[in-house]
């Protein structure tokens, strides 16, 4: 059996973009180098998606040769529904049916991590399903509470662990807990282990300004982060703060940083990394990560998709390089 690790591709909403960059990335002879990519999606509309955007190609179920990709079938479109741009219930549910056939071949050892191409929200709603992020749903499939499933940002060189995310900021505030805290030291310490970083740094940003300024600005930071971060290094986690948010990134040899709030991270990688970054699901049995832009329903079908998140997604998974 070959060392690169299997990875596979969920071809997010079938009529976006979502299976042409999933092929590119597929593709690309750097992706083929690291890993052995699976893309997780209806053949047909991979099929359909490689003729349109003029991407040669033979796609095979099972173990793939070198002019070849395998694909895992799953998210099966009704016969004749495929239509580039569509958005309805059949092609929501058919996004995560291929997400979710992802999580359940890598739950049984099949595949070593996840990358999903973007889904669409009208579409799933469309399709009566809840479903509020990857992180949540990924949760859901993995038998977990959705509060112990952490979204970490990438772009560069740079990682930000989210302990709270799309929750409004006074439950966000019920959230931040000492042990709440710790999960998620505990979860970005075993994720960066597994992603090739063999000693992982972590700094923790603040929860008031200044990280309270010594208590001046609330009392927060040091009654629970502090204790928190204590117990980390207890046992064994190489973490440290808190520090103020507002400089917090601008702290050196560390490999990833948690931050308390939805936007304390998400302006920081929209303002350096609006077009780069991804999104990787930690704190589950399944490494798990989805680019951070959007189904391209305006573009599908002319070839025009860019694979760089996704090759950049699907690297990050497939270990150090």
């Amino acid at each position: 059996m070959s060392a690169r690790p299997a990875i596979g591709i969920a071809i997010g909403d079938p009529c976006g973009i979502g299976p042409e960059i999933a092929l590119k990335a597929a593709l690309s002879p750097e992706v083929r180098a690291a890993c052995r990519p699976v893309l997780v999606g209806d053949p047909a509309v991979i099929a359909a998606q490689a003729e349109a955007a003029r991407i040669p190609v033979r796609l095979v179920e099972g173990d793939a040769g070198e002019e070849e990709v395998a694909v895992l079938p799953a998210g099966i479109l009704p016969p004749g529904h495929f239509r580039f741009g569509a958005a309805d219930a059949e092609t929501g549910r058919a996004a995560l049916g291929s997400a979710a056939a992802a999580i359940r071949a890598a739950l049984e050892g099949r595949l070593h991590a996840v990358v999903a191409a973007p889904q669409n929200q009208a579409a799933i709603a469309a399709a009566g399903i809840a479903f509020d992020g990857y992180p949540g749903f990924l949760a859901q499939q993995t038998g977990l509470p959705p509060e112990d499933v952490f979204l970490m940002l990438c772009f560069d060189a740079t990682r930000i662990v989210h302990l709270t995310l799309h929750v409004p900021v006074r439950r966000a505030l019920e959230l931040i807990t000492g042990e709440r805290v710790l999960r998620a030291l505990r979860a970005a310490d075993a994720a960066l282990r597994r992603m090739g970083v063999a000693r992982p740094r972590l700094a923790v940003g603040g929860i008031n300004p200044h990280a309270g300024e010594g208590g001046l600005f609330g009392t927060e930071d040091r009654e629970i982060l502090a204790p928190a971060i204590a117990a980390a290094r207890a046992e064994g986690l190489d973490a440290s703060g808190p520090f103020g948010a507002d400089t917090l990134f601008h702290r050196k040899g560390y490999d990833a940083f948690l931050v308390m709030f939805h936007d304390q991270g998400h302006i920081a990688a929209k303002m350096v990394a609006a077009h780069r970054t991804a999104g990787v699901a930690i704190g589950s049995p399944v490494l798990f990560s989805s680019v951070a832009h959007g189904t391209g329903h305006d573009i599908a079908g002319r070839g025009q998709g860019n694979p760089a998140a996704m090759i950049e997604a699907v690297l990050r998974l497939a270990g150090p390089r």
